[in-house]
């Protein structure tokens, strides 16, 4: 697999960016399904919490009944206060 650029676990990323109360939850969530990557136009279901997401890729994550779509804009050193969680992401327009 070629890289682009630094790559961060998708359950440590969900974890530190505050969308999941522990990264076991996270895991949880992905191995079940509950999270798609859309890489370069190409959208994939992910089935590892190892999977690597990287800046720029958009997850789409189901929680309840309506999936939301968010663009990953940086990857956390830590899982901060809200403010700085916020900051790694966006919300994408459809």
């Amino acid at each position: 697999m070629s890289e682009h650029g630094p790559a961060q676990r998708c359950d440590v990323w969900l974890f530190r960016t505050r969308l999941f109360k522990s990264r076991a939850l996270a895991g949880q969530m992905v191995e079940k399904g509950a999270v798609r990557i859309d890489r370069g136009g190409k959208v994939m279901r992910l089935t590892k919490a190892s999977s690597p997401v990287r800046a720029g890729d958009q997850l789409v994550i189901r929680r309840g009944e309506s999936p939301f779509r968010l663009v990953i804009i940086d990857l956390p050193e830590r899982r901060g206060p809200a403010v700085e969680a916020e900051a790694c992401y966006s919300l994408a327009t459809e």
